[in-house]
């Protein structure tokens, strides 16, 4: 057992041995690691699949904010404030919503990670997707592309437009799924309770909704949030002349849906979507899927891309639009310094 011209006593010859055994467990247990990283490394998730449970879980989610709404069960409390010093509003219909469309989400591919706008410690809801992939998307997304689940990043706002769920301005309300991969938007699923219309986007394989056929630029309708109109007017009469028609309105998932062909009378028309705060990345990752599915574009003021993945914050500022040039929209914006970067 000794090295050769080496001499051990019975006790070296026991030390020896031991050491040997070390090594081989140690390089044996190494082997078995890296082959346990591999197997979860390969690990991958279909995108069509994805799809389809990204819009489960919006109609999951919004059957509960419909339910709580008219059975007028809301149990309004404040959570906080916005950056502009709003009440954040949340409500029963929040809770039941984020609950349905977490865990249907969690349950189906519990090794993805999902952020959602709130947080609740209740037990684990038992439903789980029962992969029925809608007759729409199988017309569109033949094949669904496999791609690995450690790169996916899953945002979802169980209840967009609170403030306006709470004053009953059902029209602005909606909930929300999108995928990230690799910190880009590739699938995107808005959908609005109280009319029961879904939109949904697969980044290079299409979409249910369609652009508008004609954009006004001269001057443009630019849809704004309600929260902050007055502060946003300058800014856009500045770029685009003060002729320029500002629309205020609830929700970000809306004004993306104001930028499309509309899905029902109620929605209005606007050309491009403009935000000058901080949003968070569950507000805005579905529109950004839903625009880009169709050529269209979401980035900071700058004109840069958003990136999904990381930190929920977007302290850039947002403008949307789609069959423009974007570019030309970014280089009309006057310099904006925003104090939630300080």
């Amino acid at each position: 057992m000794a090295p050769m011209g080496i001499r051990l006593s019975p006790l070296g010859v026991a030390v020896f041995c031991l050491l040997g055994l070390g090594v081989i467990y140690h390089l044996y247990a190494g082997v078995i690691s890296s082959r346990i990283a591999a197997f979860t490394s390969k690990r991958t998730v279909n995108l069509r699949d994805l799809l389809a449970l990204s819009v489960e879980a919006a109609v999951q989610g919004g059957r509960e904010v419909k339910r709580v709404r008219e059975e007028n069960t809301l149990e309004e409390k404040t959570k906080g404030k916005t950056k502009e010093g709003a009440s954040e509003k949340l409500t029963q219909g929040d809770l039941n919503s984020h609950r349905k469309m977490y865990y249907l989400i969690k349950n189906t591919y519990p090794y993805v990670q999902v952020n959602s706008e709130e947080h609740d410690e209740t037990d684990n809801e038992l439903g789980v997707w029962n992969r029925d992939i809608p007759a729409d998307i199988l017309k569109i997304v033949e094949v669904g592309r496999e791609v690995p689940a450690d790169s996916i990043t899953i945002w979802i706002d169980p209840l967009d437009a609170t403030q306006e769920y709470t004053e009953n301005l059902l029209k602005y309300v909606t909930t929300m799924v999108c995928v990230a991969v690799d910190g880009k938007p590739v699938i995107g699923v808005i959908h609005k309770p109280f009319t029961g219309y879904t939109a949904w986007a697969l980044v290079g394989h299409g979409s249910n909704m369609k652009p508008r056929t004609t954009y006004n630029m001269n001057p443009p309708n630019v849809i704004v949030s309600r929260s902050h109109a007055g502060k946003v007017k300058g800014f856009i009469e500045e770029a685009f002349g003060n002729t320029t028609v500002i629309l205020p309105a609830g929700g970000a998932g809306y004004k993306v849906l104001a930028l499309l062909d509309p899905l029902d009378e109620d929605i209005e028309k606007a050309d491009m979507y403009i935000h000058v705060t901080f949003i968070k990345k569950w507000d805005i990752c579905a529109g950004n899927a839903l625009l880009t599915a169709l050529g269209g574009h979401m980035t900071t003021l700058k004109g840069e891309e958003i990136d999904y993945s990381g930190a929920a914050g977007n302290t850039g500022g947002l403008l949307a639009s789609v069959k423009v040039d974007h570019q030309d929209l970014v280089d009309k914006l006057p310099a904006w310094n925003s104090p939630d970067k300080h």
